[in-house]
């Protein structure tokens, strides 16, 4: 069988880092995409990873990507993990610069990129399009508007892109993380505050990037007939977006 290749975006840290070292672990040959050429070079020397250097939101960038991936043996799985949040502010609080960078990343970002490597997923006879929203996708919750409309377009994105190719042979999965500490989400969120990010997660034991990268392992190791919709992972002390039971 051939070596079954992917593509991960938002690579350099948190989430998409441990997808690439979990499925370099699991055989795949992986090509990390993030900003940072520096990280990437160090995940490289640490995983033997591939890497290409682009951001989501350049349409040349993502461009060139596709072009590398389609002159280096194509690619079976597309990972679609960069995004983020900005700010915890009210809606009639909120800059809207926040919401529009928040859109551009989550969701014409998880556009750009898919539109640009599908047709090799097609090609490639045994497809997989993962995208990594949040449970703020799926349920709402109050300071978080910006972050909540974006994730939830991802989902709606997700759920369409899956109607329109059933019955192509490329299978396309959602995965929902819940709270989950990474070294860098909450500090981006609240532009570098450590002390009120980790404030996030007193109390409680929350998932790590492992967790999701094990989950997302899972998900396309399924037989290739089995589609998991949608995988909805949380710490076990967070009922919900708005019940979090801390010590």
């Amino acid at each position: 069988m051939a070596e079954l290749r992917a593509v991960v975006t938002g690579a350099s840290s948190g989430i998409g880092e441990a997808t690439v070292r979990r499925l370099i672990a699991d055989g795949w040959h992986v090509t990390a995409v993030a900003r940072r050429g520096k990280r990437l070079a160090e995940l490289a020397q640490q995983t033997g990873c591939d890497v290409f250097v682009a951001d989501v939101t350049s349409d040349g960038e993502i461009a060139a990507l596709a072009d590398y991936v389609g002159a280096h043996g194509g690619v079976n799985l597309l990972v679609n993990n960069a995004g983020g949040a900005l700010g915890m502010e009210p809606i009639a609080e909120s800059p809207l610069d926040a919401w529009s960078e928040q859109y551009e990343v989550n969701v014409v970002g998880t556009v750009r990129v898919t539109q640009a490597l599908l047709p090799l997923l097609r090609e490639s006879g045994r497809g997989d399009v993962v995208i990594v929203t949040s449970t703020a996708g799926h349920e709402p919750y109050e300071r978080g508007g910006g972050y909540v409309a974006a994730k939830s377009a991802e989902a709606a994105l997700a759920r369409t892109l899956r109607l329109e190719l059933t019955g192509s042979g490329v299978r396309v999965m959602e995965i929902a993380p819940g709270m989950v500490a990474t070294a860098e989400f909450s500090v981006n969120r609240f532009g570098g505050d450590a002390e009120r990010a980790a404030a996030v997660y007193a109390g409680i034991t929350p998932l790590v990037a492992e967790d999701i990268a094990d989950a997302i392992a899972w998900m396309v190791s399924r037989p290739h007939h089995v589609n998991v919709d949608v995988l909805v992972v949380r710490p076990r002390e967070q009922g919900s977006a708005t019940k979090t039971v801390r010590s």
